[in-house]
């Protein structure tokens, strides 16, 4: 039989600082945007003009804005 140190006990006060800090923006831990199913949702700003030619792209393929979006980042990702 070995002898093992207890683990020191933790404080709600203690916990809370721990938490408080994991949560910081730099913590490196904390992901932005909201989690919906397997994606993430982000916020992108635009020009009026550039929206509107992907509003009359998405309605031409008869996709959805988000999936034109969606696409023409991938494709930028994929093919450099």
């Amino acid at each position: 039989m070995t002898i093992t140190k207890a683990k020191p006990k933790t404080t709600k006060q203690e916990a809370a600082t721990a938490d408080f800090i994991a949560g910081a923006p730099d913590s490196g831990t904390a992901t932005k945007g909201v989690k919906k199913g397997n994606k993430q949702q982000i916020s992108l700003t635009m020009s009026p003009a550039l929206l509107a030619k992907v509003d009359a792209l998405a309605e031409k393929m008869g996709q959805s804005r988000a999936a034109v979006i969606n696409m023409a980042v991938y494709r930028a990702v994929e093919l450099g």
